[in-house]
């Protein structure tokens, strides 16, 4: 799950990492008493989850109350077009105001989920400010990285390594060292996937700030944090996602014409794969999961059909402890209440594999029975082109 940067600061202050002072507005008239009450030069940022908003507009620095009722009028309400958000761009429904910084340098700090060792990795740079694959692409050399050993957390040796590296003075590593280590426990307590800060600022005073922060949890420990899960933001979700996530579905939206319903995530990806193989691209990712009933299978039929850019759909499922059976009942339910037109290929091995095409070839619907994945890729590939 995905929050806006200051849920991302408030998150991490209560850990002891350093943020600017300011306050989220949804009105122009509160930005500018919140720019009122913090004096002087204040920031004014707009709140989407996606990154680059600078670029397209979307933070602004007000020198006084007059340029903070101007700047917020232009970000409140905008449509803010990013690298990351897509030409179609999100609406800005609130903006950050926080205080301005006297910034000498700007580092980046990271921790991510490293695939290859299965462990936590602290990553560092100098180059604070930029898109860190940009500066991974263009001079990976640059980027420092610490594996932490998820048993001890971020040791302090480590973070001092990092703070040499990134050529610190010896007060302010006193200062960084215990920062890390606060960003840490912020992204381990957080049961968080990411945990970014970039920019991370040294002040002309010699302090540390988090000028801007993203962190995304994992979902999957949401019931754990009650107070991080009521942080969602539905508006900035693709509205069928939501819609999937509350039938327990694992959908994400792609920008092909061929819809997939499959269950498990390593047959969806295979799918996905033999799609494009085929010449195709599929136009999302959903895994129904390895138990799913009639009423979930109905469910994601349904969402894959709100999809305006599916010309055509590939049930591919593998019935082990999901039968054959349950999935074409499923399908073939789902296909009579919403009137299916689009022609749906379908892929069963399995449990009650006989029984589930059996229920398909007689159910008098558009449905073509595909013996094997690379079978079922072609004929749906064919059909989403016509």
């Amino acid at each position: 799950m995905k929050i806006h940067e200051y849920q991302a600061k408030q998150i991490l202050s209560r850990f002891g990492v350093k943020v600017p002072r300011g306050q989220v507005a949804k009105t122009v008239e509160h930005a500018v008493e919140v720019a009122r009450e913090l004096g002087g030069t204040v920031v004014i940022k707009a709140q989407i989850h996606a990154g680059g908003r600078g670029k397209g507009g979307g933070v602004k620095v007000a020198r006084d109350l007059e340029q903070a009722e101007e700047h917020a009028s232009q970000i409140l309400g905008m449509n803010l077009v990013t690298p990351q958000t897509g030409p179609e761009g999100k609406r800005v429904n609130q903006a950050l105001v926080e205080e301005g910084l006297n910034i000498e340098k700007e580092f980046y700090l990271g921790i991510v989920i490293d695939r290859g060792s299965g462990l936590p990795v602290f990553m560092a740079s100098r180059e604070g400010g930029m898109e860190i694959e940009e500066v991974a692409r263009k001079n990976p050399k640059l980027i420092l990285k610490e594996f932490i050993n998820p048993f001890l957390g971020l040791q302090g040796f480590q973070a001092r390594r990092l703070c040499f590296g990134l050529e610190l003075d010896s007060p302010i590593v006193n200062k960084a060292v215990p920062f890390m280590t606060s960003l840490y426990r912020a992204f381990e307590a957080s049961d968080a996937s990411l945990a970014e800060i970039n920019p991370l600022v040294l002040t002309r005073e010699g302090e540390i700030y988090a000028l801007d922060a993203k962190m995304n949890i994992d979902d999957n420990a949401l019931y754990r944090h009650g107070d991080v899960r009521e942080m969602r933001d539905l508006d900035e979700e693709d509205p069928l996602e939501v819609e999937a996530s509350r039938y327990g579905l694992n959908y994400i939206k792609l920008n092909g014409n061929v819809g997939c319903m499959v269950n498990g995530a390593g047959l969806a990806m295979a799918t996905m794969d033999i799609i494009k193989l085929a010449g195709g691209n599929p136009a999302n990712f959903l895994d129904v999961g390895g138990g799913a009933n009639v009423d979930q299978v109905r469910n994601a039929f349904k969402i894959l059909m709100s999809d305006a850019s599916v010309r055509a759909v590939l049930i591919n499922i593998f019935g082990g402890i999901m039968r054959c059976d349950v999935v074409a009942e499923g399908v073939v339910q789902a296909a009579r209440e919403i009137g299916v037109q689009l022609p749906v290929v379908v892929r069963l091995e399995g449990t009650n594999v006989e029984k589930g095409r059996e229920i398909l070839n007689h159910s008098g619907l558009n449905f073509q029975v595909a013996m094997g994945m690379a079978d079922a890729a072609k004929k749906v590939v064919q059909l989403a082109g016509a």
